[in-house]
């Protein structure tokens, strides 16, 4: 059995990450039951002979695009704003108080 020691930086890490991946993981299922049922009732509702109007697309195609924002920021290595990006930041700010 390994020890988890609750304290270690390590742990705090990968315990931020999951929540990350939760919170997307959350996000998504919402973004897919509300756009079927969305999607469902206009389809249903509508009288027109042209089911699939830019009216009914729009919710899924703009809210999809902050999906994917968000899948990318919690799925890709952080490029511009990481690790390294933030110790660097804390440091200048650190030496701009002195």
């Amino acid at each position: 059995m390994i020890n988890i020691d609750e304290n270690d930086i390590r742990y705090k890490e990968a315990e931020k990450r999951v929540k990350k991946i939760k919170g997307f993981y959350i996000h998504l299922m919402v973004y897919c039951f509300t756009n079927f049922f969305v999607i469902a009732l206009e389809f249903f509702d509508t009288d027109d002979k042209e089911q699939w109007s830019w009216n009914m697309l729009q919710l899924p195609v703009f809210w999809g695009i902050g999906l994917a924002a968000h899948g990318l920021s919690v799925f890709l290595p952080p490029f511009v704003l990481g690790k390294r990006w933030e110790e660097k930041k804390i440091k200048e700010l650190m030496d701009k108080e002195k």
